[in-house]
């Protein structure tokens, strides 16, 4: 059994999460952390993660990026694991994150979704066969609501292709401001943002007189919570160290 802190527990993702872990068996929620502080099941909820008076085994994170380093030192302090499940980190918050899998494990992705992270392997595959003969553009569509732009997923597909291409490709966001033809080695990041779609994402692959194009839409929110109570059982009992959903599905 795998006891679980949800944080965010009152938001969208927290209340999915709960939903999902109430019809496991293999794991439970024990307690919540939320601004609001509001109780709405059978576990208490706390406004801030200091104020937790047991220690889950994992804590799964649907907050916002600002509360990362409460979460960090209280993992840190108390040995817990995390499943870091919210999106919008700076450079040196990620820094963060990966300085801290040094001392416990740390389930991180930018994106919780299995078929997201199927999508970025068939882009890996896609790219050693095709080379540097086709240009290649992602193309991300998210609410209106949504601040970040790229998403963290679309920043993770491109390195997962770049990671093929020997990281040699520069990221171009705003071609509009660019008056010159494309350069062979960049790869184009295109974010559209409106209405209530929930995440798609489209890689392109763009050569001379035929177009590869991979793609992916989510359609609710919880494919993300699914994916992240898997990333928590997965990660009661690692040893320290950075994992991903890559490493979730060797073991599937």
């Amino acid at each position: 059994m795998t006891d679980i802190t949800i944080c965010g527990a009152c938001g969208k993702m927290g209340r999915v999460i709960y939903d999902i872990i109430s019809n496991r068996s293999d794991c439970r929620v024990v307690s919540g952390v939320d601004k609001i502080g509001e109780s709405y099941a059978d576990f208490p909820v706390y406004d801030r993660i200091s104020k937790l008076d047991s220690k889950p085994d994992v804590i799964i994170d649907f907050s916002h990026p600002s509360l990362l380093d409460d979460l960090l030192e209280y993992c840190l302090t108390n040995g817990v694991a995390a499943v870091i499940a919210t999106t919008g980190y700076s450079q040196e918050q990620i820094s963060k994150i990966h300085k801290a899998a040094e001392s416990i494990p740390v389930f991180f992705t930018f994106n919780m979704s299995l078929g997201i992270n199927l999508l970025a392997d068939l882009a890996k595959r896609a790219v050693r066969v095709l080379g540097g003969q086709f240009d290649i553009e992602i193309v991300e569509k998210h609410h209106n609501q949504k601040i970040d732009a790229p998403s963290g997923t679309a920043i993770m597909l491109g390195e997962a292709i770049n990671s093929e291409l020997d990281n040699k490709y520069n990221y171009v966001y705003d071609r509009h401001s660019i008056r010159a033809k494309r350069t062979k080695n960049e790869i184009g990041m295109h974010a559209i943002r409106g209405g209530t779609i929930v995440g798609e994402h489209e890689i392109i692959f763009a050569g001379r007189d035929e177009v590869v194009t991979l793609k992916h839409e989510a359609h609710s929110k919880s494919v993300f919570a699914v994916g992240s109570v898997n990333a928590a059982v997965f990660l009661k009992g690692k040893a320290a160290g950075l994992y991903a959903m890559s490493d979730l599905l060797k073991e599937v």
